[in-house]
């Protein structure tokens, strides 16, 4: 088994409820992004309750930050849910009874709850499809003028003075 994590994405909520609703979109977003279709309903749910259980402590009026990540790892999902240190400790869910998953004290003093799901059947980590996003405009940009690259020398020079620079700034 390659153990060596593929493909990575993460988001960052406050703890408040609607968190867990971002949650599974977040999911759903990133398996349908890497062709991962047959397992967003399971993810979306597992990773709804890994939050909801941080959620469901948290300090609703003063809340702290969570860290949302999927790994592609070997032949496995990697569901984490990273707390920050002042956070309440969550209690595990029962959702996560029989899976392969855990919660760990990090050295830098957040808590990671994470799960495990394994790929579909003869799938590893390095042969899922990734999606390939190449720089390009919208449809609605593609109508406007070029954007100008020159630089309008009086104002790089009150720049340059505001800034403490000196005088007599030259553009090319």
């Amino acid at each position: 088994m390659n153990a060596r994590t593929e493909q990575v994405d993460d988001l960052q909520l406050v703890a408040l409820p609607s968190a867990v609703n971002c949650a599974e979109l977040f999911a759903r977003f990133s398996l349908a992004e890497w062709s991962l279709r047959p397992m967003q309903d399971e993810a979306a749910h597992v990773l709804g309750h890994l939050v909801a259980s941080v959620v469901d402590t948290a300090n609703h009026r003063a809340p702290g930050f969570i860290t949302l990540r999927l790994r592609l790892s070997g032949n496995m999902l990697i569901l984490e849910v990273e707390i920050d240190p002042y956070a309440p400790k969550p209690s595990p869910t029962n959702a996560l009874k029989g899976r392969h998953a855990g919660v760990l004290q990090l050295d830098d003093g957040c808590t990671l709850l994470w799960c495990e799901l394994p790929l579909p059947r003869g799938m590893t980590a390095s042969a899922v499809p990734l999606p390939r996003r190449e720089p390009r405009r919208s449809p609605a940009a593609e109508g406007l003028p070029p954007e100008a690259t020159e630089v309008d020398p009086q104002v790089m020079e009150r720049l340059l003075y505001g800034l403490g620079g000196s005088q007599g700034w030259q553009g090319d």
